[in-house]
């Protein structure tokens, strides 16, 4: 699609802190957007009448685990602990194959994109022995399909259970494995571009699923490319004591003697940081991937998004993985960081609006795309367009845009636009035939179950 005119917007949601509008038009051309006014005209562009909807900047989604939604609503761990959780699912995830790979990246985007998500990153670091096929080349191939703007993350794990580790040893790498194949996905697959559909970040799991050789040499060798590095941090009161058990010292510090910390680097979860801790992310630049869903259904506890946010730290939004969450619904994530936030600081914890914030212009912060998340001429064409003329939006809409997380029951989008293509039309994926997809990952997860101890 080369020319799209989206006429007569009911609202405009430009970006945090920019004019919202109403009646105006918004004309892409080829992957940007061209032009933002009243009564534009292009005689070549396919119209889509915008006044019963919604436009906003494309939703961005900062931390993931594809694999995970063949696993989810697993009884056995709907009222676990994290690491009561992860044991459990552990020797369930040593079966994943190709198929479970490709199936789970197409339906865990899917569900991002059908709820205005543009731009996902996944943390991928489970690599089974003998797995036959390149994992992030299948990840690749599904986001190709679909059309979605992929930043996934090649995580890792060295520490197994013999090594005091959770997982089991058939899905951990040795150290040298990991560095080499982390290097040979930089060098294939990265495109560091404005507008890049493909960028990589390193992610070594967590603090007590590696080694702290490995955390450091991610960050050197991922700060030798100029790439993003990721791992989970301060998720849980387990993972605190375990720091302080093992290393003598809390999660944070921990991150800074590994020089995992800094502008280029960004956190999961960040719910246990204390004061002086949070003092330290400020100075460093460090960002946080918030989970607000997975925090609760795990009872993981609530992140200081509020103070965070007012001492300028980027906070950004992310559904995490859907065997803990256990959906890909991002624009409900939006929903749930408003929600929570006023849990622990009250009615005013977080407004309609920084909550948007967090899911559009911060996501892209922390991804480094510096030219998405907001909706200005040259920048990306990158959008989600929301019907609110439906019953369940009924007298919400003195606040169109607002409308969107206090009110509806339903989070798709009617359309859904990445790089100036639209991958969404009619609440419908286009890239990939919904109800074969449903049918592949219903008997993929089964198998993967069947197959499981």
């Amino acid at each position: 699609m080369s020319k799209i005119l989206l006429k007569n917007i009911l609202r405009l949601y430009r970006g945090h802190g920019l004019e919202e509008t109403s009646g105006e038009d918004l004309l892409i051309e080829h992957h940007l957007v061209k032009e933002i006014g009243k009564d534009l005209v292009c005689d070549d562009a396919k119209v889509i009448d915008c006044s019963k909807h919604v436009v906003i900047p494309g939703l961005v989604n900062t931390h993931h685990h594809f694999y995970q939604t063949l696993t989810r609503n697993i009884p056995a761990v709907q009222d676990a602990k994290l690491f009561d959780w992860l044991v459990h699912l552990y020797e369930i995830w040593k079966g994943v194959d190709r198929d479970a790979v490709y199936t789970s990246s197409l339906l865990a985007m899917g569900e991002l994109l059908k709820t205005g998500c543009t731009t996902t990153t996944d943390h991928h670091y489970l690599y089974p022995k003998g797995f036959a096929g390149d994992i992030m080349a299948l990840q690749f191939e599904a986001a190709d399909t679909l059309g979605m703007r992929f930043s996934p993350t090649r995580g890792s794990m060295s520490l197994s259970k013999k090594d005091g580790g959770l997982p089991p040893d058939s899905v951990v790498q040795t150290e040298k494995e990991i560095l080499t194949d982390s290097q040979r996905v930089i060098e294939q697959f990265h495109d560091p571009g404005d507008f890049s559909m493909r960028k990589v970040v390193l992610a070594p799991c967590s603090p007590f699923s590696v080694t702290k050789d490995l955390m450091r040499e991610s960050a050197r060798l991922a700060r030798s490319f100029g790439v993003r590095l990721h791992t989970h941090l301060a998720e849980t009161e387990d993972e605190s004591d375990y720091c302080q058990q093992v290393y003598g010292k809390r999660p944070l510090d921990l991150m800074e003697e590994c020089e995992f910390i800094g502008p280029d680097v960004f956190y999961a979860h960040g719910i246990h940081f204390n004061d002086d801790e949070l003092a330290v992310l400020n100075q460093t630049g460090a960002h946080i991937a918030h989970c607000p869903s997975s925090n609760m259904r795990l009872g993981s506890g609530i992140c200081r998004v509020r103070e965070m946010y007012d001492m300028g730290i980027n906070v950004a939004l992310a559904v995490d993985g859907s065997a803990s969450n256990d959906a890909s619904d991002m624009l409900g994530e939006v929903r749930q960081a408003m929600l929570l936030q006023r849990v622990r600081y009250g009615s005013a914890g977080l407004t309609a609006r920084e909550a948007f914030g967090l899911a559009t212009l911060n996501g892209a912060k922390l991804l480094d795309f510096s030219r998405i998340g907001c909706l200005e001429p040259d920048w990306a064409a990158d959008i989600a367009v929301f019907d609110v003329d439906r019953l369940e939006y009924a007298g919400s809409l003195s606040d169109p845009l607002a409308a969107l997380i206090f009110s509806g029951y339903n989070h798709g989008a009617a359309y859904t636009i990445v790089n100036g293509n639209i991958v969404v039309e009619d609440n419908r994926l286009l890239g990939y035939d919904e109800e074969l997809l449903t049918r592949q990952a219903h008997a993929v997860s089964k198998a993967l179950l069947e197959a499981a101890p």
